[in-house]
This record gives C-alpha cells, sequence and structure tokens, in this order.
C-alpha cells in the first residue's frame, strides 16, 4: 500500500474467527512498529449475524473507522459479505475473499437462494480480487477452524510487516495446545496461490 495511512475491513459472520483474526493483525502491526487503531462491529455474533472490523494503521493513526470508500483491503471470511461490504472499498483496493459460503438466515427460511459467483460479480465492480480457498488450506492444517489464520497468511503478502511479528502475535494469543496448528495455518496460507480476478 502506498498511502501513509493503510485501512483493512474484516468481514464475515460470527463464529469465523474474525476477531482473533482482527487482533492477530493488529498485534503483528504493533509489533512492527506500527501505530494501530482498531473498531469492531459484532451484533448477534453468537448467532451467524454479520462480524465487521476495521483495523487502520501508519505512523500516527487519530481514528479507527473506515468511511465507504475508503477501505485500501477487504478481506471477506465469508463470499457473501464480500459483496454486503463491497461499497467501503476504494476505486484501486483489493478484495481477498474466502471460498466459504455460509448461508444467511433469510436464505435457510426463505425462498431467496444464495447468490451464485460472488468472487465475479465483486469483480466486475472493478477491484481486484484474489479469491482464497481458507477452509482447504485450514483443513490441510489440520483445523478448520484456523480458516482465519489462513486468511490473515494470506494477508501478509499485502502489507509490509515481518514474519516474525505475525508468528510472535499469534504465539501471543492463541493457546498453546493450538499454536502450532495456527502457525502451520498462517504459513500456508501465506504460500498459498489465490485465484486472482482483476488481480494486480
Amino acid at each position: 500500500m502506498s498511502s501513509a495511512t493503510t485501512s483493512i475491513m474484516m468481514a464475515g459472520v460470527g463464529g469465523q474467527g474474525i476477531i482473533l483474526a482482527s487482533e492477530v493483525l493488529c498485534h503483528a502491526l504493533m509489533h512492527a512498529g506500527l501505530d494501530v487503531k482498531k473498531s469492531e462491529v459484532h451484533g448477534m455474533a453468537q448467532r451467524g449475524g454479520s462480524v465487521r472490523t476495521d483495523v487502520r494503521f501508519g505512523d500516527k493513526i487519530y481514528a479507527p473507522l473506515i468511511s465507504a470508500g475508503a477501505a485500501d483491503i477487504l478481506v471477506a471470511f465469508e463470499q457473501l459479505e464480500a459483496l454486503r461490504y463491497l461499497h467501503f472499498l476504494r476505486p484501486d483496493g483489493l478484495v481477498l475473499v474466502s471460498a466459504e459460503c455460509i448461508a444467511p438466515l433469510t436464505v435457510l427460511t426463505g425462498p431467496h437462494p444464495y447468490p451464485e459467483s460472488i468472487p465475479d460479480r465483486v469483480a466486475e465492480s472493478g477491484a481486484a480480487v484474489q479469491l482464497v480457498d481458507a477452509p482447504a488450506i485450514a483443513e490441510r492444517a489440520g483445523n478448520v477452524r484456523t480458516a482465519g489464520i489462513a486468511l490473515m497468511g494470506a494477508l501478509s503478502n499485502h502489507i509490509a510487516v515481518p514474519a516474525a511479528a505475525w508468528r510472535k502475535a499469534i504465539l501471543s494469543l492463541v493457546p498453546e495446545r493450538f499454536r502450532d496448528v495456527n502457525l502451520d495455518a498462517f504459513r500456508r496460507g501465506r504460500r498459498a496461490k489465490p485465484r486472482g480476478l482483476n488481480a494486480p
């Protein structure tokens, strides 16, 4: 990212580990010596509701919230959430979208189908899109619940933070018995080759 301040929005649904992933991101940024501000919105998160985290970082940050059209990167933990929050992305921004699809209550109980070809629809907006198969990466690491950390591995390729800072963040935030699998998920996510649509 070229601007002095970088804004990353993370969006998904309750239970996907978004809060832990955002904490790992913030701690890695702080270990790298950057000023960081974060905001969380997670109403009804325990029932599968939408969860959003704004993270802004740079030399000096005064406010955590990201305005519409101002996010440098949108990390969507669930595909429909990529569409829901796309308007926050700046015109030349990047969307990292997980391959995971979780049908909302309105789809489960109503006549509306889950939208098809969401990554392609996001790319039609002009945004650069990278589709990351985070659930498969997490499964190969040994725990499907590490998909959020696998996404952080993919994200790490787009921000200038040393790998050691990410490792330190994971070690400080993840319980000891889950550290190895999370570190493996992060490494696998970092090495993954996502499918690019309008990719830079």
